[in-house]
């Protein structure tokens, strides 16, 4: 079995390494007698139907079968207030040097204290669809929040008969399971806009008075991708997607990008059938840095409705809807309107089985990783050969937030910011990123390049570009004598596409893109004075330094 979950009585022991004082206060809770557990997905299902406020709508969820659910069950909606994204200054880790892990423990005990007349729900999942990598997670919250549970359920693998057979025979680690208390009812004084307790070390966290899915979706895959950083793995916020050829070597691509940048479109084209293609996942997923294999983490996808208008195929495989429209239609029957009309970032757990050419495990070692970017200063496509500046273009990602983000009062969505490896869930220092993915490029061998999805210096660059710059990658058509040197640049080249013409002796645009490699190097120096005790490999900055010097 691959984490541990019970414990021989010579094992109960303080100066246990898997027992902290966050995951006592934290796995305690689950025992009470206040807590039901949940015991498949059709009684997780009937729980949400019946929540006081979930809308029932005349639309079915197909594959109630192979999905646990009852026979005509159909799609379910329930809709939130003001905050409709993750908040992510709600987090905060007890290992972090610059908390008070005291502090944090204390108001911890007393948030979940204060909880103790509700009546509880609690459910175990799998994260991890293969042997080689599973990890059994519990999840415990209100009952009055039985649909966040059953969408819980439904993202990841339920811990059915089937899980429990593939998990009998997975690989073990050295790790105990994951715990996850979730209460949006309780508001702490001191975090009065959330709290979110994490305690990456012992696969445990806790939420408070924030709502939105997404919180425990991310919450939990920030512990299991911790996991995996320790395992030989390399943690991935993103898409991968396999071509495979009879004629030629297969090709594994990987894509990383915020919300919204095009990972999921990139991953899911299918190009009209023409290829042989499989989809791991478009959100998260691991690759093994020993023979460069792929795992992905959860069976179905957590999209926005609003990528999907009414009458798209899509919609057919939605399940558990939030902040999204309710009307009806011509027959009186409740539908949705998939737009977003009602608010921004509308949700929903969409099923498998909308991706007919999903695995759940990738044997094709990985070819080579896209960084996609929002940075005007960057052509459509760039290829970078030194493995030093692919790994610090990756941890200087510059892209722009996103609707699924609750950002400040007034915060320019048009402002460019750096996300590392497009990660905003790591429970670990960046260097370890940085050394995992750079192993990805000199022990795995794969190529590195970058997409600029936004515009490039003023012209946008559509979805149709980049999309068919990856089939022509892939195939064949473009090879790496296409590439030209861009500029003095070592192991760096751009290919040269009609419309979107490069000009490095033009010194405006020498201008622009050095003041974007000098926005990337201020990030790591800014991190490295945060960081005094974690900072990011030294060599990230000489490179940079040496782009700039270039262009100066």
């Amino acid at each position: 079995m691959s984490t541990k979950e019970r414990y021989s009585q010579d094992e109960l022991r303080k100066a246990n390494p898997m027992f902290s004082r966050t995951r006592a206060t934290i796995e305690s809770a689950f025992y009470g007698n206040n807590v039901h557990e949940v015991t498949s997905v059709a009684e997780a299902y009937n729980l949400a139907k019946k929540q006081s406020g979930v809308i029932v709508t005349d639309l079915p969820i197909l594959h109630t079968k192979e999905l646990g659910l009852p026979y005509g069950a159909t799609q379910l909606i329930y809709n939130h207030g003001k905050i409709l994204g993750r908040t992510a200054s709600a987090r905060h880790f007890v290992d972090n040097p610059n908390e008070d892990a005291e502090a944090l423990n204390g108001n911890l005990r007393e948030d979940i204290y204060k909880g103790h007349d509700q009546k509880y729900l609690k459910a175990t999942v799998l994260v991890g669809l293969d042997p080689s990598f599973t990890v059994k997670a519990h999840i415990m919250m209100p009952e009055d929040q039985a649909f966040n549970l059953l969408s819980y359920i439904l993202n990841f693998h339920f811990f059915d008969e089937e899980a429990e057979k593939m998990y009998a025979k997975s690989k073990f680690y050295n790790e105990p399971d994951i715990y996850f208390y979730f209460d949006p009812n309780v508001q702490d004084e001191d975090y009065p806009k959330g709290l979110g307790v994490f305690d990456a070390p012992h696969n445990c966290a806790a939420v408070f008075h924030l709502r939105y899915f997404g919180e425990l979706k991310k919450g939990t895959l920030t512990l299991a991708w911790a996991i995996a950083h320790r395992h030989g793995y390399t943690a991935c916020h993103g898409g991968e997607k396999s071509f495979h050829f009879n004629d030629k070597d297969d090709k594994t691509f990987a894509f990383y990008g915020l919300s919204g940048s095009g990972k999921s479109t990139l991953t899911h084209e299918m190009y009209d059938g023409k290829y042989d293609i499989t989809v791991l996942h478009d959100d998260a997923f691991i690759i093994s840095r020993e023979d460069g294999s792929s795992v992905a983490l959860e069976p179905s996808y957590f999209d926005k409705t609003h990528d999907y208008p009414a009458g798209h195929h899509e919609t057919k495989y939605y399940t558990t809807i939030m902040n999204c429209d309710v009307t009806l239609d011509e027959n009186g029957k409740k539908v949705i309107v998939t737009e977003d009309l009602r608010n921004n970032n509308g949700r929903v757990i969409k099923t498998r089985y909308t991706s007919p050419h999903r695995v759940d495990f990738e044997k094709s070692p990985i070819t080579a990783l896209f960084w996609i970017m929002k940075d005007g200063s960057l052509p459509p496509i760039i290829k970078i050969d030194d493995p030093v500046l692919a790994t610090t273009m990756g941890c200087t990602l510059a892209t722009k937030r996103t609707s699924a983000e609750n950002l400040p009062k007034g915060f320019d969505m048009n402002t460019l910011v750096i996300e590392p490896f497009a990660d905003p869930f790591r429970a670990y220092p960046v260097s370890g990123d940085y050394t995992d993915f750079k192993e990805l490029f000199t022990k795995r061998g794969a190529s590195c390049y970058s997409l600029n999805t936004d515009a490039f210096m003023g012209k946008d660059i559509p979805k149709e570009v980049t999309k068919k710059l990856i089939e022509d990658l892939a195939n064949g058509n473009i090879k790496d004598s296409d590439f030209k040197p861009f500029g003095n640049f070592k192991g760096v080249s751009y290919l040269p596409i009609d419309g979107y013409e490069v000009h490095l002796e033009d010194p405006e645009y020498q201008k622009t893109l050095a003041k974007r490699m000098q926005d990337r190097l201020n990030w790591l120096n800014k991190y490295d004075e945060e960081h005094p005790e974690t900072p990011i490999q030294d060599e990230a900055k000489k490179t940079l330094e040496a782009i700039i010097k270039e262009l100066s």
